[in-house]
């Protein structure tokens, strides 16, 4: 068991090498939450799913991921992240297989659901593992600053190489490109990453399991629906549902021998703040790619696979925006100047985004790479933040709080944002057109070829849309900025020594 609670030894070439056999299996989970985009006409044409199977291929895989976040980075602090990490490899490379070959909706539903739980053992477990063989506070910064890029990138990826596989493949191969590197990493793993848990976790709360799931899902799968299907009451009873529960699962947490949750977690300074501003970011990058993929295909009319291609690159500049906010905090600039930089640039990007009109690839391109280098920027300084501040025992946990606010973050960014952009195209569209055009831009282009000059009206009340939920987007992010610049002053990551949460600073 690794357990570095009092040194700050650097890593070495080991270290490094292990990293990067760490960042194979978040690619690849980050990866599946796009890698359905184009292969599910294929999917579709082989299988004959209904149209609920369908949803339920593309949005299952999410729902595990994210309601099992925190129960499986409890688990890996108790039972070892290496242990778990080996275990979730196993399990994500054997789904893919059966995914790849399922000859059945049903199949392929079940093997997508515990691709879900593989990805929520794997993605909490790299962070603390990370955290583990990067004691040194600048190494580990910018080691987080890396992997935050990798996440992103992963996301952006997904859908491309989706559609490149589909073209000269068949849409099983989306999912055996999982094999090689699950392998790599079972037989590597074991020799290079270290174990680290928890040395006395105490008995595992096994009711805040179910707990955690009734509310993280509910609450998730109606932010989902309402940006397609609007504010059906099915959906905003369903987020109640999530609330009650979230609110019964923090009661547990606060009052409980052994929570899942130590409360102990939220007693550094900057830890909480660390949550909430991580969570603003996702919204910000996952609310605007609700609408620049739409703006693409719908709106400048390109192919699926032209569109996911120009996608790509926003993502170019990501590569050196978290190097470069390390470097800045590694000189002595204050983290809480950093963040509130990031933030103020993604509000720039939204800026920029308000201004788009019907031709504006371009435009809309470096908005969205401006977006997605203050989104980064954000993420990668707020990771560090958390993860420094997180005793090492409770690493997994930090963690996987963290990556269930992402969760959060972008599915509320989706749903608010889009209601946004929904109810203004509603608003400009001409009480004349047809009850399915001014429901979505879809369905206007639909009837494009019935009712002549539709078209062009519902691309301006579209873009119309974005632009308003662009401008909502750069007050709540400016906002965040000042929440960031209050909340952060001051604060710098911490090294924790003790399983109770005291911590020292570690002067980064």
């Amino acid at each position: 068991m690794t357990n570095p609670t009092s040194t700050t030894a650097r890593a070495g070439r080991r270290e490094w090498t292990a990293f990067g056999v760490l960042m194979l299996p978040l690619l690849l989970v980050s990866m599946d939450v796009s890698v359905l985009y184009f292969a599910i006409p294929a999917i579709s044409a082989d299988l004959e799913p209904s149209g609920t199977q369908q949803l339920w291929i593309f949005d299952i895989y999410a729902f595990v991921l994210a309601g099992l976040l925190m129960t499986m980075g409890s688990l890996g602090d108790r039972i070892g992240h290496r242990r778990l990490l080996l275990i979730g490899a196993a399990a994500f490379g054997t789904a893919s297989m059966v995914a790849a070959y399922a000859n059945s909706a049903e199949t392929l539903i079940a093997a997508r659901a515990v691709l879900g739980i593989g990805g929520a053992t794997l993605m909490p477990s790299t962070m603390a593992l990370l955290r583990t063989m990067f004691t040194d506070p600048g190494q580990r910064a910018k080691a987080i600053g890396m992997w935050s890029g990798v996440m992103t990138a992963g996301i952006a990826l997904g859908s491309v190489m989706s559609g490149v596989l589909v073209e000269y493949f068949w849409w099983g191969s989306v999912f055996l490109v999982n094999l090689p590197a699950m392998a790599l990493l079972l037989i590597l793993g074991r020799a290079l990453l270290p174990e680290s848990k928890n040395p006395a976790p105490g008995p595992f709360d096994w009711p805040s399991i179910p707990l955690s799931m009734a509310a993280v899902l509910p609450v998730v799968y109606g932010l989902k629906e309402i940006p397609s299907e609007g504010w059906n009451v099915r959906y905003v009873v369903s987020i109640t549902v999530g609330l009650l529960f979230a609110a019964l699962f923090v009661h547990r947490q606060r009052t409980t021998a052994s929570p899942m949750i130590s409360p102990a977690l939220f007693r550094g300074r900057g830890f909480a703040p660390a949550v909430a501003l991580n969570l603003v970011s996702a919204f910000g990058i996952m609310g605007s790619a609700y609408f620049t993929t739409q703006y693409l295909q719908s709106v400048l009319d390109k192919s699926a696979l032209e569109a996911a291609l120009w996608a790509l690159l926003p993502s170019v500049p990501i590569g050196a925006a978290a190097p470069a906010a390390t470097a800045l905090v590694q000189k002595g600039v204050d983290r809480a100047h950093v963040v509130t930089a990031g933030f103020a640039i993604a509000a720039g990007g939204f800026a920029l985004l308000s201004l788009a009109g019907t031709d504006s690839m371009w435009l809309v391109l470096v908005a969205c790479a401006v977006l997605a280098v203050g989104g980064v920027i954000v993420m990668s300084q707020i990771m560090d933040l958390a993860m420094g501040t997180a005793p090492v025992e409770r690493a997994g946990t930090a963690s996987s709080l963290m990556e269930t606010g992402t969760e959060f973050g972008g599915a509320l960014g989706m749903a608010v944002l889009g209601s946004i952009g929904t109810a203004v195209y509603r608003h400009e569209m001409p009480a004349s057109a047809p009850a399915e055009a001014r429901e979505t831009l879809g369905g206007a282009l639909a009837l494009a070829d019935e009712v002549p000059g539709l078209a062009p009206v519902a691309r301006e009340a579209f873009t119309s849309g974005m632009n308003g939920a662009a401008i909502a987007g750069a007050v709540l992010l400016a906002g965040a900025a000042v929440l960031a610049a209050v909340t952060l002053r001051g604060v710098r990551a911490a090294h924790c020594k003790t399983p109770d949460g005291q911590c020292s600073p570690s002067g980064v």
